[in-house]
């Protein structure tokens, strides 16, 4: 027979990841909502075009892209927000102003594969559409900071810039149009070497101002730092300051502003952010997101809008690096009846527990005590009930804590008031 393997950059998810994977997935899902933001779906696979007019054509090489047997060209997503922007030029321009989604979902690229980098992941993403600017960075922002929280990862840290900043710089220097893409992706990557060799080739010698100005990180005496070394940009530094204003008021102070913080992607316009998880190590990046605007690249009406995506994925890994506890799958009660005559009343037993919401399972086995309690301290259950001959003639059952080891007897008309938890 042959042996198949899962497809390079997979995985497999077994239960007890599944459970922790769930449990931070409904604590963002959770927490999002409190912001008032509705989830939204859209499909796996997209036409090839849409990511195309994102993000130019080059993407193409790093997607799962084909034909289809209708001779459509097709591709596994990259990302959502293009779809969500389509999603939203096509269904969504009518509703109310803000539009506040989230989504969840599997995306695919076509790259190698290294830790915490795979060719199938995860996201956790959200956009805010048709707000003023600064309301909606700051509601972004929080909504973040506060999924984060809400995990417990307390060493997150996020760095704020503005584009409006690095483009005054570019235009005070010279930097041409069609060379500050590329700029800003060197920037991105922290590549200063690589910035001032381009810079020189395309005779550019004055960017000293401009190397300084995007190392500079900190609070709000890092603006009046960048201030003092330039008079370009004078709009982005007012409207970083006042932003930080607003994040303080919901109650994150520690915002650090960095002005090398560029997101290479051509379509972000104004505010770019990105969230740091310290215990990942140089690959620390958890979170990317910014203001943009795509419904009129998509045939719709301009917009401001303003999102981010987690990668899901590592924040499974910076919370496993950090120490943060999640819950694996745990079972309320493991139910073992002794002897054919006590399966019946077993059964009915475990089923009053799982219809009161109670997790429990029951021995298919047949397993003698000893085993039946060495595979229920190994699937984790919290208690045994155990129902022999003497319990059924006492209608009762025995519960046994399997922490504690301790026992008690319960009647089986009281079983739903013993606290299994």
């Amino acid at each position: 027979m042959p042996e198949f393997q899962r497809p390079r950059g997979t995985r497999d998810f077994g239960p007890e990841e599944m459970a922790k994977r769930r449990f931070v997935e409904s604590n963002m899902r959770e927490t999002a909502s409190t912001f008032g933001f509705g989830e939204v779906m859209t499909p796996t696979f997209e036409s090839t075009d849409l990511f195309i007019a994102r993000s130019g054509e080059d993407i193409v090489n790093e997607m799962y892209a084909f034909e289809d047997k209708g001779g459509r060209n097709i591709a596994l997503r990259p990302e959502l927000t293009a779809s969500v922007m389509r999603f939203y030029v096509n269904e969504m321009q009518s509703l109310p102003k803000p539009v506040k989604v989230f989504y969840f979902g599997n995306m695919f690229r076509y790259e190698r594969p290294q830790a915490g980098r795979y060719r199938e992941f995860f996201q956790f993403g959200a956009e805010l559409i048709g707000a003023p600017s600064i309301e909606a960075d700051a509601e972004v922002i929080a909504l973040a900071m506060q999924s984060i929280k809400s995990l417990g990862m307390d060493d997150a840290v996020v760095r704020i810039g503005h584009l409006s900043i690095l483009q005054s710089l570019f235009e005070d220097i010279g930097v041409p149009e069609n060379q500050q893409v590329a700029c800003r992706r060197l920037i991105d990557k922290q590549d200063y070497d690589g910035l001032k060799n381009l810079l020189a080739e395309i005779s550019i010698d004055n960017s000293e101002t401009l190397i300084q100005i995007i190392k500079i990180k900190g609070g709000k005496d890092a603006i009046a730092q960048a201030q003092e070394l330039t008079s370009a940009g004078e709009d982005g530094f007012t409207y970083l300051a006042d932003l930080l204003n607003r994040l303080e008021a919901y109650g994150f102070s520690n915002c650090t502003v960095d002005f090398g913080v560029a997101r290479g992607l051509d379509y972000y316009t104004g505010m770019v952010f990105e969230i740091d998880a310290p215990s990942l190590g140089a690959e620390k990046q958890i979170c990317g997101g910014g203001a943009y605007k795509l419904a009129d690249l998509f045939g719709g009406q301009e917009v401001n809008s303003t999102g981010y995506a987690f990668g899901f994925d590592r924040i499974m890994l910076a919370l496993e690096n950090s120490g943060v506890e999640v819950p694996s799958q745990k079972l309320d009660a493991y139910i073992l009846p002794i002897g054919d005559s006590a399966r019946t009343a077993a059964t009915e037993i475990l089923m009053k527990l799982r219809n009161a919401g109670i997790s429990s399972d029951m021995d298919l086995m047949g397993r003698n005590m000893s085993k039946a309690m060495k595979y229920a301290n190994n699937i984790g259950s919290q208690k045994v009930i155990i129902i022999g001959q003497k319990e059924l003639d006492e209608k009762s059952v025995t519960v046994r804590d399997m922490e504690s080891g301790e026992q008690e007897l319960v009647p089986i008309s009281k079983i739903l008031d013993y606290n299994f938890k």
